[in-house]
């Protein structure tokens, strides 16, 4: 049985961990200090790393800088910073935590990371604002998509006919074949249709392909993130099921489905 409660009751931080699968102490804190992060508990993160918690990670989608970052926490930020942690450290796409805070936090958090993070090579003006200035180029350049494409809606359609007849592999084809669409989202609608396909014929590497590339299409949308720890549940990959589900749960945290599996996935990790 394994329980965390984080809470905030009027202001006043408070961590119970109840974690009887996980005897090493420092297992505990971290799994507490990641669940907090994604709860937005900056409060607790502080009490957790002064009691011990482990600030690395080798795994990308477990660096609570990474986490901090994402979220705009400028106290977790600092806090992280202090007790150590590694501000070059990628997220699971390559991302740098300077990189994410200047997307998703705010100008304190990019120059308080600036000092702690190594020059990015694709970065010309290599300041404070020549990053903020990348990134938003950057997502830019990535929200100027084509219109769909005629070809591409049609194979999706029958794509989606196949598989409501439960024709999986006639399905799979026809969803394959709109690989070269150019339009990222119809491309994403199809691999998270897609993907399902390949579990059910329990073809876990199809699987983790087409999330992976969804993900990467929509990284904030947590089906693709819950879909891509199924395909590493499904390759018996646990720990990185883990690192998936717990983003899932993270960006959708009222999902009892994305929930279930996360718990599978932790008592099951190494």
């Amino acid at each position: 049985m394994a329980q965390i409660c984080i809470r905030n009751v009027e202001g006043t931080s408070l961590c119970f961990i109840q974690l009887q699968f996980m005897p090493n102490k420092g297992n505990r804190l971290f799994v507490a200090l990641d669940m907090a992060l994604r709860k937005s508990f900056v409060s607790c993160v502080k009490l957790l790393i002064q009691g011990g918690a482990n600030v690395s990670s080798a795994s990308p989608g477990d660096n609570p800088l990474v986490k901090a970052a994402e979220k705009g926490l400028t106290e977790a930020i600092k806090c992280l910073l202090e007790a150590g942690t590694n501000a070059n450290v990628l997220d699971m796409y390559g991302r740098l935590p300077i990189e994410l805070a200047a997307e998703y936090g705010t100008r304190e958090d990019v120059e308080i990371l600036f000092p702690f993070t190594s020059p990015i090579s694709t970065v010309a003006n290599w300041s404070v604002d020549g990053i903020i200035g990348h990134v938003k180029m950057e997502i830019k350049q990535l929200e100027d998509g084509n219109f769909v494409k005629t070809r591409m809606s049609e194979l999706k359609g029958q794509g989606d006919e196949a598989f409501k007849k439960h024709d999986y592999l006639k399905a799979s084809v026809f969803y394959t074949q709109t690989g070269g669409s150019e339009d990222g989202q119809l491309r994403c609608q199809v691999v998270i249709k897609q993907e399902p396909l390949f579990l059910r014929m329990g073809d876990g590497k199809r699987a983790y392909e087409d999330a992976t590339e969804c993900a990467e299409i929509r990284p904030k949308w947590a089906k693709a993130h819950y879909r891509l720890g199924a395909a590493f549940m499904c390759m018996k990959d646990y720990n990185s099921a883990y690192q998936s589900l717990s983003r899932a749960l993270e960006l959708n945290p009222e999902s009892e489905e994305v929930e279930k599996l996360f718990w599978e996935a932790m008592e099951l990790r190494s």
